[in-house]
């Protein structure tokens, strides 16, 4: 529509610049956020970087995210002048090309009139300096658990009182202020070596968070109540101020933007199946699994008896490499001989990519076996489907004792820190679930949670009070 003269006038466009890390896992939250923005009459770009390699296959790509949202504005960052030694870490790799972005950012900056904050995930911390160099308010969006910011902040502070490095000691428990004891295991691969340069670098990229204006967290309240306590009290980094930090989730994409316009097979099967019937097993934009693995998740489903959906991808050649494109999988070969005939009336088996926030609101769905990514824990949670937790990377063996231990809504596939899970363990899990009084409880426990998350994105709800709190900050610092 268009405004008059008078309007234009009195009503200058005010921006927010988003900047994300690479991955569906860390964009797809921003555009989440973004449209929270949109709904204050904030314009918004985000600032997208060059991605090292290609993306994963299936998986929404930013073509097909930004064509699915219009009113927000994708802007592609250039990739960096390359250097002379590209670090061969793909993480590394990533933080590197993030960092010697920013220049570019900050041109962005300059180019857009009246940037009213510039928000960063975590692994942009680096563009606080851009951000001050302009006068703007940076803010951290950290788009994991609330406990896992706090655990984050709390290794730093132990690793500042010790020697010891957290690979020595096995399964001996962390404790740190806001969560649950936690296995020395159990923490992200990255951070077992206090020397390694990931987790040196990791130490930079927090420390530069903590100059920000504040932080916003994607969860709620209720389902992290002691997390996000610990955090405004400063419990979990006592050696310095904590910048105030806010609760706006869950924000968890509603499946409208998956797949464009055309419905997904496995949609189609899923209303044909009875309600609260279906085992959904998907790991992620990045998860995948050996064909002997494949082979043995296969026989669990089948032995179960149990009605599945189950998303397959192809095997790594480079297990480390998380950002491997994968070819689409022969099913033929990577599961058991007759395990599809065998289980055609009861199962299906999608190949790299289903629409996974569909697929858990589907009435059908009754237990969710996922990688315990931060993203895919809030669908299935704000989806009321019970969690089934095989975490793979990043911080998801973290997610997992917070799910189980701390917000009650999953139970553990046990073997996930070994070589193999067994057959038998994904049978017992499933059934566990799907037939037992404990499995009930899960249930009645996850239909709180689900209307708690309701209750807190309501219009006097806690998530919508903090971001107007933050919104209105932006407005009165202006």
């Amino acid at each position: 529509e268009l405004l008059s003269p008078e309007l234009m006038e009195s009503k200058p466009s005010r921006n927010v610049v988003l900047y994300a890390a690479m991955g569906a896992g860390h964009l797809l939250p921003m555009v989440e956020l973004a449209k929270l923005f949109l709904t204050r009459g904030l314009d918004v770009t985000i600032a997208v970087p060059a991605t090292p390699g290609s993306g994963t296959t299936g998986s929404p790509t930013i073509a097909g995210i930004a064509a699915s949202n219009p009113s927000i504005t994708f802007h592609h960052l250039p990739p960096p002048p390359s250097c002379a030694d590209p670090d061969p870490n793909p993480l590394l790799l990533m933080l590197d090309v993030l960092r010697r972005s920013v220049p570019s950012l900050a041109s962005l900056l300059r180019s857009i009139p009246s940037v009213a904050a510039l928000v960063l995930d975590i692994f942009c911390a680096e563009a606080v300096d851009a951000a001050a160099a302009l006068h703007v308010p940076a803010y951290i969006y950290f788009t994991s658990a609330a406990g896992a910011f706090a655990a984050s902040l709390g290794l730093m502070h132990h690793y500042s009182t010790t020697t010891t490095n957290l690979r020595d000691m096995g399964k001996a428990l962390l404790r740190f202020p806001g969560v649950p004891p936690i296995p020395a295991s159990d923490m992200p691969s990255l951070v077992q070596d206090r020397e390694g340069r990931f987790y040196k670098a990791r130490v930079k990229l927090y420390a530069r968070a903590m100059e920000a204006s504040g932080v916003l967290l994607n969860t709620y309240e209720w389902l992290e109540a002691r997390a996000m306590g610990a955090l405004r009290e400063g419990a979990c980094s006592p050696d310095r101020p904590t910048p105030p930090v806010y609760c706006v989730g869950p924000l968890v994409a509603s499946g409208e933007e998956e797949g464009g316009g055309v419905r997904h097979a496995c949609l189609a099967w899923l209303d044909a199946q009875p309600a609260r019937s279906v085992v959904f097993l998907c790991f992620g934009s990045m998860g995948s699994f050996s064909a002997a693995q494949l082979k043995e998740i296969a026989r669990g489903l089948e032995s179960s008896g149990h009605r599945f959906l189950w998303v397959v991808r192809s095997p790594r050649q480079d297990p480390a490499n998380l950002l491997e494109h994968l070819p689409e999988p022969d099913l033929a070969a990577l599961l058991p001989e007759g395990f599809l005939e065998r289980t055609a009336d009861k199962g299906m088996v999608v190949k790299s990519w289903a629409p996974q926030a569909k697929v858990l609101r589907h009435a059908a769905t009754a237990a969710f076996v996922t990688h315990c990514g931060w993203n895919s824990t809030l669908e299935g949670i704000t989806a009321g489907v019970p969690l089934l937790c095989w975490p793979l990377y990043a911080e998801q063996r973290m997610n997992k004792v917070f799910i189980v231990e701390e917000m009650k809504v999953g139970v553990v596939i046990d073997g996930y820190d070994e070589e193999m899970v067994s057959a038998e363990e994904v049978e017992a899990k499933v059934r566990l679930v799907m037939e037992s009084e404990e499995g009930g409880k899960l249930l009645e426990r996850l239909a709180v949670a689900r209307a708690k998350a309701v209750e807190a994105l309501a219009e006097e709800g806690p998530s919508r009070v903090a971001f107007d709190e933050f919104i209105d900050r932006l407005v009165t610092s202006e």
